[in-house]
């Protein structure tokens, strides 16, 4: 078993990220989404939170085994320094150390950007982002019960949280991940290789 190496998601990674990916919409809860998406319409999306937020891919042995971003928490001006945070494993790769990895880098990066506060949406129940999200130090802030209908019955939806910033003054815009110091985003992928 090698080391998981964590890098900058390039658009290349599109077709291996899609392939993690369609097996969460096919057969689970865990998107709400129910078509599996194109390669072109997926690769516009890693483009559009890539330009603004962290979209990372994890390695081992040279395979990508799973995929994490960031993406804006909420439309409204006032919402900016919150982002929600997605990670998928291949099928099989749970529970090995990897999310946990992605995640702490995620928010090593967002701190870098500004940003003060990150979310988790689970679908309820889903033991292994619950423990996740509550290992990295999440708490549960709410439950939506039956927002959505998938797989042939109503899904419960679990909202985590966790400040990253300080909230004392009044913040300074959110930078962007390609405005960020190159030297520092590398040593923050380097630190959380596992």
């Amino acid at each position: 078993m090698g080391q998981v190496k964590i890098r900058m998601a390039k658009e290349d990674d599109c077709a291996k990220f899609l392939r993690i990916y369609a097996p969460y919409v096919t057969e689970t809860a865990i998107t709400f989404e129910y078509d599996v998406p194109t390669q072109a319409e997926f690769l516009n999306r890693i483009r559009s939170i890539a330009a603004q937020y962290p979209y990372l891919a994890a390695e081992k042995d040279g395979k990508i085994i799973g995929y994490a971003y960031a993406h804006r928490f909420a439309e409204r001006a006032a919402y900016g320094w919150g982002a929600e945070l997605s990670v998928y494993l291949q099928m099989g790769e749970e529970r090995r150390g990897t999310g946990s990895a992605l995640y702490r880098c995620l928010i090593e990066l967002l701190k870098l950007q500004g940003v003060k506060t990150v979310y988790g949406c689970v679908t309820y129940p889903n033991e292994n982002s619950e423990r996740l999200h509550e290992a990295m130090g999440f708490r549960r802030v709410g439950i939506m019960e039956k927002s959505g209908f998938k797989l042939g019955q109503w899904r419960d939806v679990v909202w985590f949280e966790k400040p990253i910033g300080d909230k004392q003054a009044a913040p300074e815009a959110i930078r962007n991940i390609t405005e960020s110091p190159f030297s520092k985003v590398e040593e923050i992928l380097a630190a959380q290789g596992k």
